[in-house]
């Protein structure tokens, strides 16, 4: 049995060179900024994908689960500054109790979420309650990794070892979905140049419908469903993106 409703969720980042370069003090203009800032993360990591305090929300996309029904939705800077969407993610944790799921959420889209959250002076009494407000959640709440109140699936998967961590597009096209079909994290920063935020959110939404079918095959294996169960959600799935952009995302 899965406890509903569900909120799968995941969010899209741009370089905050503006942070960066205060941080550093880099006197420098902007693109001459970010491969300063670049160099310095291969410096310390190996790697140049920013550090967590240097990413500016673009998009957030979520698939709600609730009653044998879905919902699939976007927040983006389209239309929105990047505090009107954390304002209306967050908001949805004060008013209701979704089970989270997430790929990678715990070390990445939920503490980017709450440094951009205090960055904006806003509140996530609901996210963030651990007993304070609710008693209940003291022993199930979104910020304790073995709790079930929010699941990283890439952490579960792992067992939570990160040297057992996969990609997302990888476990999903093992288990014959669609993946990111071409698209990657690297690609967003030229679709918010071009202002093709359509095509930002359609790729947004496919890691959140790769996410919930992964979530799917999990609650199989660890027995939350069987195998009837699972199927019959699946129909559901794949009955609701039938008409839509995303109908190809069963493989």
């Amino acid at each position: 049995m899965i406890h509903l409703p569900i909120l799968v969720f995941d969010i899209e980042t741009v370089e905050d060179v503006e942070t960066g370069k205060r941080i550093h003090q880099l006197d420098l203009p902007d693109a001459e900024a970010a491969l300063a800032l670049a160099n310095l993360r291969k410096q310390e990591t190996g790697q140049d994908f920013p550090r967590l305090l240097f990413h500016e929300i673009v998009c957030i996309s979520g698939l709600w689960i609730e009653d044998g029904s879905m919902k699939l939705f976007s927040f983006s800077q389209a239309d929105l500054t990047e505090a009107q969407i954390l304002e209306k993610f967050l908001g949805v944790f004060d008013k209701r109790e979704p089970t989270l799921v997430s790929w990678n959420g715990s070390g990445f889209d939920i503490p980017v979420v709450l440094y951009r959250a205090m960055l904006h002076k806003l509140s996530a009494v609901g996210l963030l309650d651990q007993g304070e407000h609710d008693s209940q959640k003291r022993y199930n709440n979104y910020q304790n990794r073995y709790h079930q109140r929010h699941t990283d699936l890439m952490d579960v998967l792992a067992m939570f070892n990160n040297r057992n961590f996969q990609k997302l597009d990888h476990v999903a096209q093992l288990l014959g979905f669609a993946g990111k079909q071409g698209t990657s994290g690297y690609d967003v920063a030229g679709m918010v140049r071009a202002e093709q935020w359509s095509e930002l959110t359609q790729y947004c939404e496919s890691d959140v419908l790769n996410t919930w079918l992964i979530y799917l095959r999990w609650q199989l294996l660890r027995g939350a469903l069987d195998l009837g169960g699972h199927e019959e959600w699946l129909q559901l799935t794949q009955d609701f993106l039938a008409d839509g952009r995303h109908k190809g995302m069963l493989g």
